[in-house]
Order: structure tokens, then C-alpha cells, then sequence
């Protein structure tokens, strides 16, 4: 009877959490694509204002360098004022970080955008900062942390209805199904990450192409990227969050050829 009515409980935990997440699909005004988020572009600003300032401690704080703080700002105002970017509802902003060994940069829900000084140094040209901006407004115009949100509601439903499901408190092994049920829903999770990723880069050859910057020079941050992490690939490329840069070289490639079918006009800053 204990095993009926557990299975009854997780199905119907299951059951709710499949509804909401199924249910809760608009399309993107930006994108165009039909996607699932549970949450306001208001409560997407709100969560990455409150976030800011704890992130931004996570990497020293923000640089003392107002000049080169200032350049950042600068071009990535010029990508969302020169594209469809500008008639968004997000708060863009710009920061350079102080931590000068981390190759990074990330985009906070709502338009909050930011950029380590170890990764600055590493770059080469005004086009490739436009570019490395550019792939972090994608993430925000295309919604990526507001579906990934929804995708982690979903993914903590089904798991705990599986541990439920499959938990025998006399049979201690029963506990490594509920391990495996987790695992599926990291792995679900991180294939969403990888196409993400490939669709920032994609978004960012239109946004920099169309605030006069050559998406040529995203193909060297690539570059850049892959020999800050020494060659490296971490594993199959398969089970990574993001896709290898080597990799990403190729689809970029393709973005601008669909972009620039009679080749990247030779006016636009490299």
C-alpha cells in the first residue's frame, strides 16, 4: 500500500511539474522562436540588478581602470543602439571586472553584462571586444537564463518525483537510482547550455555586423579562447557546457555566410 501511494505522490509531482513547464510557452519578440520561460522580463531585470554586485565580487570587484571600463561601456552601447537591440525592454550595462588570471565573460538576466580583465588583455582588437559583447546580449535578448530557470523547475520536479519513485528506506541501494535520475537532469540541462551558446554566436554576428564591426574577428577570440585553455578540450565535446571553441570556429563561419552571401563588406572595424 506504502508503495502505491509513493508512486501516486511522485506521478502527480511529475504530472505538475510537466503542465507548468509545457504551459508556460511565448514566443520571443527578438528571436521570433516559440520558447518556455516562467518569469517577466521585469522580474529578469530585477533578478540581475539584485545579482550584480554579488557577482561582480566574485571577481575582485570592478577594475580601477576607468578608461578601459569606459571603452567597454562604449562599445557595447554602440551594439544595442545600432541594432534591433535598442528597442528592447532590458537595462544594458557594461562592466569590466578586476580579476586579471580569469578568461571570462557573462551575461545576468536583464542585460547586465560583464567582461574579466583577464580576458580583455587576451584581446586583440576593438571588432573581437565587440565580438565577446555581442555573444552576451545574445544570451539576454534570447532569454537564455529565463529558459534555463524554467528548464531547472522541470528538471528538479522529475528528478524528485524519480527519488521518490524509485527510494526504499529498507533498501539502501534504491538510493543510487535517485543519483541517476539527478544525473539526467544535468545532462538534459547541459545540451540546452551547448545550444545556447552556438546561438549567442550566431545572434552576435548579426549584432556586430550591424553596428559596423567586422564577425570575422569572433573566429580569433575563438582562437583566443582555445589557447587560454591550453589546447584543452576537457572531454568529449558532447558533455561540455559550451561547445568547443575549435568547434564554435565553424558555425560562426556559417552564421556569416547566411549573414553575407556576397562576402563581409571591407568597411567594418576589425
Amino acid at each position: 500500500m506504502k508503495a502505491i501511494i509513493k508512486f501516486i505522490v511522485a506521478l502527480l509531482i511529475a504530472a505538475v511539474s510537466l503542465v507548468t513547464y509545457w504551459c508556460s510557452s511565448e514566443e520571443n519578440e527578438f528571436t521570433g522562436e516559440e520558447q518556455r520561460v516562467d518569469m517577466t522580463v521585469e522580474q529578469e531585470i530585477a533578478l540581475g540588478l539584485q545579482a550584480a554586485p554579488q557577482m561582480a565580487e566574485q571577481y575582485g570587484g570592478l577594475h580601477p581602470d576607468q578608461q578601459a571600463a569606459q571603452e567597454v561601456k562604449a562599445i557595447g552601447q554602440r551594439l544595442v543602439q545600432n541594432t534591433r537591440v535598442r528597442d528592447t525592454p532590458y537595462k544594458f550595462d557594461f562592466h569590466l571586472l578586476a580579476d586579471e588570471q580569469t578568461v571570462n565573460a557573462f551575461a545576468l538576466p536583464g542585460g547586465q553584462i560583464f567582461i574579466t580583465a583577464g580576458l580583455l588583455r587576451r584581446l586583440e582588437s576593438e571588432g573581437q571586444l565587440a565580438g565577446v559583447l555581442g555573444h552576451e546580449i545574445g544570451h539576454v535578448v534570447a532569454r537564455h537564463s529565463a529558459q534555463q530557470l524554467a528548464k531547472a523547475k522541470l528538471t528538479q520536479g522529475l528528478t524528485g518525483a524519480a527519488a521518490i519513485a524509485m527510494y526504499d528506506p529498507d533498501n539502501p541501494s534504491s538510493r543510487s537510482g535517485a543519483v541517476v535520475a539527478a544525473m539526467v537532469g544535468q545532462l538534459m540541462n547541459m545540451r540546452y547550455g551547448r545550444e545556447d551558446e552556438l546561438e549567442s554566436d550566431a545572434l552576435a554576428v548579426q549584432l556586430t555586423g550591424a553596428a559596423g564591426y567586422d564577425p570575422n574577428s569572433m573566429k580569433r577570440v575563438m582562437e583566443i579562447l582555445q589557447e587560454a585553455s591550453g589546447g584543452a578540450s576537457g572531454g568529449p565535446e558532447f558533455m561540455q557546457t559550451h561547445p568547443n571553441p575549435g568547434n564554435r570556429i565553424a558555425r560562426i563561419e556559417e552564421a556569416i555566410q547566411q549573414e553575407y552571401p556576397n562576402g563581409v563588406p571591407d568597411n567594418l572595424v576589425k
